[in-house]
């Protein structure tokens, strides 16, 4: 298996490595194995010595930091969060069929993953650093270069001062109760639930106290959305079973997905239809794992026969659901798709 995962991952880039599960393999568990977690990598796995490597905090702090994943462990006490990641580019095929996308890979609906992490709260390592008034802004910086910057650099982003200072963003060290793998970011990474994954930077080895945004490629230029960086996730749900263009028997069909909130909402109510909408029937909603991971659901729908387009929808605790039509939010770089899901199957009867 490459990289540690399973052999019918949907790669769509083997260097660096970015790949994602068949979108099936996500409905089996809320939390997703690690062999079946996505992978969104902008440069290289960096090799890095664990016993050489130190976290530096600095920039707009009282007393700098200098600290070995021992000192961390040790000085630190040991937090869990169980969290949703999700990539900017979750569900982009959905713009694909309304104009092309050139040079973004082509992620389906399974670049989002859910996972116990563990590790020390950030705030935590903040307070010992003691962030000064200047400081509106955390930066997170990676070894792993980037080609694709402009110009060539590592990996990096930063989130305001506010949300670096949340209970629940870690600097996580174990993955679903192991030891973080490589891939994913090991000895350490960010986690930041709530936000979408690209401020979740792996083998994180400096964090700054900035006054600004950080002026990293992957902040200032890229991960954009109508000229501000994009943050909080925003409300979306999909299906993942069944698979878009399944031959089905007709009748009564199990579909089954995803639906993921924004920060300090929940999921309200998921409702799936097989008639383009004019008949919604309400899906039944697995128990929460936690406020910032996503809810699992499933329904049974009695499948006519014929070419069907499967839709599902999701409201949040505040009422609001997501936009209807992918048209109105296409954007050059195939951002944060969160329209109504569809798949289209064939059924027959028997």
């Amino acid at each position: 298996m490459a990289h540690g995962k399973r052999e019918d991952m949907v790669v769509h880039q083997e260097e660096p490595y970015n790949a994602e599960a068949p979108r099936r393999a996500l409905a089996e568990q809320q939390l997703t194995p690690l062999d079946s977690f996505y992978s969104r990598n902008h440069g290289a796995f960096p090799r890095i010595d664990p016993r050489t490597w130190r976290l530096r905090v600095d920039g707009h702090v009282e007393r700098e930091l200098d600290l070995t994943l021992a000192q961390l462990q040790e000085r630190f006490a040991q937090h869990t969060v169980v969290a949703t990641l999700q990539c900017a580019g979750n569900r982009r095929n959905g713009f694909l069929g309304i104009r092309s996308i050139p040079d973004e890979a082509p992620w389906g609906s399974a670049a989002i993953s859910t996972a116990r992490w563990s590790g020390v709260r950030l705030n935590d390592v903040l307070a010992a650093a003691r962030l000064t008034e200047q400081a509106e802004h955390v930066e997170f910086l990676g070894p792993d270069v980037a080609q694709d910057a402009r110009p060539p650099q590592p990996y990096g982003s930063s989130i305001p001062v506010a949300k670096a200072t949340a209970d629940e963003v870690l600097l996580a060290w174990s993955m679903n109760d192991q030891p973080l793998p490589v891939e994913h970011g090991a000895p350490l990474r960010v986690v930041v639930p709530g936000y979408v994954g690209a401020r979740s930077v792996k083998w994180v080895h400096r964090i700054r106290g900035l006054a600004d945004e950080s002026d990293n490629y992957f902040q200032a230029v890229a991960y954009r959305l109508r000229g501000e960086a994009i943050g909080t996730v925003a409300l979306t749900c999909d299906i993942l079973s069944p698979d878009d263009g399944e031959q089905l028997i007709a009748g009564p069909t199990s579909v089954t997905g995803y639906a993921l909130v924004g920060e300090g909402l929940d999921v309200a109510r998921v409702e799936v239809s097989v008639d383009a909408g004019n008949n919604l029937q309400e899906a039944t909603i697995d128990d929460q794992v936690g406020p910032w991971a996503w809810r699992l659901w499933w329904t049974s729908v009695n499948l006519p026969p014929g070419e069907v387009q499967i839709l599902a929808r999701v409201r949040d605790s505040a009422g609001a659901m997501q936009p209807e039509s992918a048209e109105q939010l296409w954007n050059p770089k195939g951002y944060v798709n969160n329209s109504w899901a569809h798949v289209h199957v064939s059924s027959y009867a028997v």
